[in-house]
Parts: C-alpha cells; structure tokens; sequence
C-alpha cells in the first residue's frame, strides 16, 4: 500500500476515544498519526501500521 501524508486510515481496533480513523501527519520508518477523534498524536512503527490498516482514503 501507498501512505501519504494526508491521507486517512482506518485501523483494525478502536482508540479509546471511539474513533477507528486517523490522519497521516508524517511518513517514514515510524509514522506520525492524529486521531480523527480527539485529536491525540501518536508514532507507530511503519510495520505496525501497514498491518493493523483496514482502508486508506486518500487526500
């Protein structure tokens, strides 16, 4: 799969806010994403992502 910063993911499990989708704030080995929920900020391992993506929808 293609990332692109911008784009919005829709992970397997839930954050605790509720909110399943997230934003691709940056791209690399790790990647910076931003609940679409709350807002919360966090970096996952590229590995870890491309695993838990259900769908992407592009920017």
């Amino acid at each position: 799969m293609q990332y692109e910063v911008g784009d919005i993911v829709k992970l397997k499990k839930k954050h605790p806010c509720g909110s399943f989708e997230w934003e691709i704030l940056r791209v690399g080995a790790d990647f910076r994403l931003k609940c679409l929920g709350c807002d919360h900020q966090v970096m996952m391992d590229r590995k870890l992502v491309e695993k838990s993506t259900k769908e992407i929808r592009k920017s």
